[in-house]
């Protein structure tokens, strides 16, 4: 179980280094993030509702509390990802560097699988 708190942790860090940078310039509406926004189409606004829904994401998901809300706020956090992937390709073709984006999919993936894998384990101990 040690092994798998650790893994769980060093997981739920590297979410929050995914995101949590981007959300604050999100809701600074950065000039760089602004001009990503007008690139892909998308209006200006948008931007702090987005940085603000990251940041309750990673709360939510970082707080041992609101199982149901967890479910919620990794969806949430994948279906970002996910999305701005899929608007960056359909706005200026493939970059390579959209593959850090897929990697960050895959560790919400593997985050959400120790979650539930430390519940199991917990559950079981009980």
């Amino acid at each position: 179980m040690k092994k798998l708190t650790t893994f769980y942790w060093i997981t739920i860090g590297l979410v929050l280094f995914f995101f949590v940078p981007g959300a604050i310039m999100n809701i600074m509406k950065t000039p760089d993030w602004v001009e990503v926004f007008n690139q892909l189409g998308y209006p200006e606004y948008l931007l702090p509702f987005l940085g603000v829904a990251k940041l309750l994401g990673c709360l939510v998901v970082v707080l041992p509390q609101f199982r149901r809300l967890k479910e919620w706020a990794y969806a949430g956090l994948v279906i970002d990802l996910v999305g701005a992937i899929y608007s960056a390709v359909m706005a200026a073709g493939f970059d390579p560097g959209l593959l850090l984006m897929g990697v960050a999919v895959g560790i919400v993936f593997v985050n959400y699988w120790l979650w539930h894998k430390r519940l199991d384990l917990a559950a079981a101990e009980a």
